[in-house]
């Protein structure tokens, strides 16, 4: 029988100690909640519980400001935003944050970096917008992951970084052909090197992982403790002169003669420009330019007590990449540095059913079937969160009215680790008043929104019931 360990992590403020926080709310939703809550404590994610002591923040507002620019949201966009208006441009922002600083899907996520951003391919890349401005993408994206390198570096960032590359294992025959098709593509037209491993070599090289048959091993892809990554960002950002201001949710947003008036419990800040970063923690009703125009998606995640070296030799888990596999609700897992499992994939529909117990099921089941070794292992930390998925799977940075001063940047479709300090960087340079750079699609067009966005939930459902089905059978 699986042992689960689920022990809330004591994660406060240390300058703040006299600040009682709220209850962390697990079914919070955000097609059904008007905020994410105020001043809530983190979701009881391993990342969390090892972290270390955060760094200072600004405390909430405490009353009526006025200042140049507002960030809303604290996650990696939003710091990678603020850290970057002040470092490139001058400009000190202050960040407003809901609950404690990075709560969302920050401190929830896989921790792994790679060289992507949404869910599209290079090669659906150029099905989508031709082979010219799908090399000028993938040279964008490149630059990101150099972007997020030079972070870690400048910073000096101790966030327990596991290099060599991405493992996207082919977890069915059909799926290998695939990988197959896109290596070619890659190689090809990228003059991007994969390398594809049969499953003998897998096993005997990487990881003996019993769902492969075969994997594309490319050479990006950095695996990293994603909370104390985005503390290095923190830090850097104050150091710079921006202000984070934690349980300071945004309850009202009202422009006057092109003057923001964002209202917190607080008081109301006054700024001349807006840029949003909550990702999938985006409440309907922050701003019309957003409604409908995110599908939040949940999910799972969990973490096992260290393996045993006898547990470590019958996986011949002798990698530390970060791994997916094929199937289009995927998992993503990896060997974190002091030899614990942590594996994620698909959740609940909606946050009032995410904590029943048949999510976390169906991931110790995938946990079992790729590593029977494993069966029966000890569970010490579950949890589940949002992705933020654009309703055309890539995201967006972008400026939905040239009129206004407002500015956005969403959409990862879980793979917003790299991209995310990339995105901030772009974000910043659109709120500094830069106008050449941005002509690559998720650049110069908005997020789509879904003629039938009222209903997502019902056609999730569907959806979901048949990827399993092509996943799974087909």
């Amino acid at each position: 029988m699986d042992m689960v360990n689920n022990t809330q992590a004591d994660f406060r403020q240390p300058a703040k100690a006299d600040t009682v926080l709220d209850h962390y709310d697990p079914s919070y939703d955000p097609l059904v909640a008007a905020t994410p809550g105020r001043g809530q404590q983190y979701a009881p994610t391993y990342w969390v519980a090892t972290a270390g002591t955060p760094p200072e923040d600004d405390g909430p507002v405490t009353g009526d400001m006025d200042v140049d620019v507002v960030i809303i949201g604290s996650g990696f966009t939003g710091l990678s935003a603020a850290l970057h208006l002040a470092k490139e441009h001058g400009i000190k922002a202050t960040v407003l944050e809901a609950n404690q600083v990075s709560w969302g899907c920050t401190s929830r996520n896989g921790g792994q970096a790679q060289n992507a951003s949404g869910r599209l391919t290079r090669s659906q890349w150029v099905k989508r917008w031709g082979l010219s401005t799908a090399r000028k993408m993938h040279d964008e994206v490149q630059e990101g992951f150099d972007t997020f390198k030079n972070l870690i570096k400048e910073g000096n960032i101790d966030c327990d970084p596991q290099t060599g590359g991405h493992l996207y294992i082919a977890h069915r025959d059909k799926a290998m052909r695939k990988l197959e098709a896109e290596a070619k593509v890659l190689r090809e037209q990228f003059n991007y090197h994969t390398e594809l491993l049969d499953k003998s070599t897998l096993s005997r090289d990487y990881v003996d992982e019993a769902e492969a048959v075969g994997a594309m091993h490319e050479p990006e892809g950095i695996g990293v403790h994603p909370l104390k990554l985005a503390q290095g960002y923190h830090r850097m950002a104050r150091e710079l002169g921006a202000t984070i201001h934690p349980s300071s949710p945004v309850l009202g947003w009202e422009t006057i003669n092109g003057v923001h008036h964002i209202k917190t419990p607080g008081g109301t800040v006054k700024a001349r420009a807006v840029g949003v970063a909550t990702g999938g923690y985006t409440s309907q009703g922050l701003h019309t330019s957003l409604n409908s125009k995110i599908m939040p998606i949940l999910s799972n995640s969990l973490v096992t007590r260290p393996l045993t070296e006898q547990e470590i030799a019958a996986c011949n888990f002798k990698t530390n990449e970060v791994i997916t596999d094929t199937r289009t609700l995927r998992h993503y897992y990896r060997k974190l540095p002091d030899n614990r499992v942590q594996i994620g994939s698909r959740s609940s529909i909606t946050g009032a059913d995410a904590g029943n117990p048949k999510h976390l099921q169906l991931l110790i089941d995938g946990l079992h079937r790729k590593f029977p070794p494993l069966k029966g292992i000890q569970i010490d930390y579950s949890w589940w969160g949002w992705v933020d998925v654009s309703h055309d799977m890539m995201p967006r940075i972008y400026q939905p009215n040239d009129k206004e001063q407002i500015f956005y940047a969403l959409g990862y479709g879980g793979n917003g680790v790299m991209f995310s300090a990339h995105a901030g960087r772009r974000m910043a340079q659109r709120i500094a008043g830069i106008q050449e750079g941005f002509e690559l699609p998720i650049y110069n067009s908005p997020l789509p929104g879904h003629l039938f966005a009222p209903f997502r939930r019902m056609g999730q459902r569907m959806l979901y019931h048949w990827y399993h089905l092509r996943d799974e059978v087909l």
